[in-house]
């Protein structure tokens, strides 16, 4: 729910129309604008770091959380939503593109992955560790019986096909 209800304002907020009285050319190089923004001042800056970091960082927790990977392996977990991440952010800063008064801008994709991948980072362990903690539904435990089947008194054998055996017949064990 959080997860979609994010993904719709992001996409509102890239496909609605800004007026603006100029647009300055897109940013193809990377960090170029993050440059441009400190030379210029501290909270220029700070807008400009936080503007690019923030939009993208709740999918850093929302989207393994949507998936169901807080108990998987970190390393993984971690690859897998920062692609993810990089992905959605490409994909929707080209839309964004199209849009009237927008412009392509490369550093909001990276500021964007590097958002959701710290978020992942200082956010998950804590999930995690609360994962743990929660006990989970009680699974159903086998059969104490041996050779029982569910439904069935007793296991029947099954036939050993002859090709799988070079063309030797065995018995199955009784």
């Amino acid at each position: 729910m959080l997860l979609s209800l994010h993904l719709l304002v992001l996409g509102w907020l890239a496909l609605r129309p800004v007026t603006a009285p100029w647009t300055g050319p897109s940013n193809l190089t990377p960090f170029a604008s993050v440059h441009e923004a400190m030379a210029a001042g501290g909270l220029a800056a700070v807008r400009r770091a936080l503007s690019g970091l923030l939009p993208l960082a709740p999918l850093g927790v929302l989207l393994p959380l949507a998936v169901g990977t807080p108990r998987r392996a970190r390393v993984l977990s971690f690859l897998r939503t920062t692609g993810a991440v990089a992905l959605l952010g490409t994909g929707l800063e080209i839309v964004e593109g199209w849009a009237p008064g927008h412009v392509l801008n490369v550093d909001d994709v990276l500021l964007g992955t590097l958002g959701a991948a710290l978020a992942h980072l200082l956010l998950m362990p804590v999930l995690r560790a609360f994962a743990v903690r929660r006990p989970s539904a009680p699974r159903p435990q086998p059969d104490p019986r041996p050779g029982t089947a569910q439904g069935r008194e007793e296991a029947r054998p099954r036939p050993v096909p002859a090709r799988a055996l070079g063309g030797r017949q065995v018995q199955p064990f009784r």
